[in-house]
């Protein structure tokens, strides 16, 4: 392995083992390891897409917040369909009760329905989409994908934290100066801490 070598985190917690991989990998810029949350980012969009009865691809700047866990933020403050935005389509105690806890916690559910089984299925088309995105560009669409901050939206650096990204070709870009409310900087806040625990109980092992 060495400086041109990219790596995608897949087994879980996947940021904290991007973090801890990144420590083990040193010759391998932090830029070329990244965590999966486009399996997240795959079922909010397709949960949108089935609750406003459209097509899925018709859904743009939909994005996941922080950690691959029950913490995430699925975003749709800055998402739109066609010319309009969805925060203005979809009713926010549905977008907060329901959406949100239902893309959190998706995995949990499915594991629970397959006896114990995850939907290898899922992840493995999920991870599909991550690569070839990041290997042949998103031609300026936005996905989501755990990357090493550098203190981007107030992130402590060397953290893996799912952005919004545009990938171009072989390498991605963070979509920066977005507009955060108070309601998504909670949220964005409350993954961060889970990331900042998870660093400070591996980092006595590194």
């Amino acid at each position: 392995m060495g400086r041109n070598t990219r790596i995608a985190v897949v087994g879980n917690p996947a940021n904290t083992n991007a973090f801890i991989t990144s420590h083990f990998a040193p010759d391998i810029p932090p830029i070329n390891i990244t965590a999966m949350t486009r399996l997240d980012y795959n079922r909010g969009i397709s949960m949108l897409a089935n609750h406003l009865k459209c097509d899925l691809r018709d859904i743009k700047r939909f994005l996941i917040w922080g950690n691959h866990s029950s913490t995430q933020f699925p975003d749709i403050s800055h998402a739109t369909l066609g010319d309009k935005h969805l925060s203005d389509l979809i009713d926010k105690k549905w977008f907060v009760s329901t959406f949100i806890p239902n893309v959190q916690k998706r995995g949990q559910e499915v594991i629970k329905a397959k006896d114990g089984k995850s939907s290898a299925a899922s992840a493995a088309s999920a991870l599909v989409d991550h690569v070839r995105d990041w290997h042949l560009g998103s031609w300026g669409k936005w996905t989501s994908i755990a990357v090493h901050s550098e203190g981007e939206y107030g992130i402590t650096k060397g953290l893996f934290y799912s952005y919004p990204v545009i990938h171009n070709q072989k390498s991605w870009d963070i979509v920066k100066d977005l507009p955060i409310d108070e309601f998504a900087a909670e949220k964005m806040e409350a993954t961060h801490k889970e990331l900042l625990e998870e660093r400070n109980i591996v980092s006595s092992m590194l």
